[in-house]
């Protein structure tokens, strides 16, 4: 993210710039779950800078991070709260569809990494029983 200030800004503006909040500072202000908060913030008129994402070729690409302006995030904070910004409720966590997507969302990804571990241990079982059994055998 570049600090530097857009042309036509005087210097002293720039040095009194308050820091842009990043999205787990955003999170804590909103009722909304922190993959949706560029979502909400566009639908809220609040400012955002997007960086990283660059692709990787084959790999897929970087993360993509946001930081968020912190007087548009305090206007729209009361608005958010009060459901006067149209937000699906599956995208909030102070509704039932939020809170149960949220859940759903953090269950399945327990149960699919503790399987991935299972097989990663059942795997190192294998070939250790493997080698057991080959040097045990005449």
């Amino acid at each position: 993210m570049s600090s530097t200030p857009q042309p036509g800004t005087s210097e002293s503006a720039h040095e009194e710039e308050e820091p842009w909040l990043s999205s787990d500072e955003v999170a804590k202000l909103w009722p909304v779950r922190k993959d949706w908060l560029p979502g909400v913030a566009r639908r809220a008129d609040v400012r955002v800078r997007t960086y990283g994402g660059a692709s990787r070729g084959t790999w897929g690409a970087e993360p993509t991070f946001h930081s968020f302006h912190p007087g548009d995030v305090r206007r729209a904070a009361p608005a958010i709260a009060e459901g006067r910004v149209g937000i699906p409720s599956k995208w909030r966590t102070d509704t039932p569809d939020g809170r149960r997507t949220e859940f759903w969302g953090n269950l399945t990804a327990r149960v699919a990494g503790t399987l991935m571990l299972l097989a990663l241990l059942g795997g190192v079982l294998l070939i250790l029983g493997t080698g057991v059994f080959l040097l045990t055998v005449e």
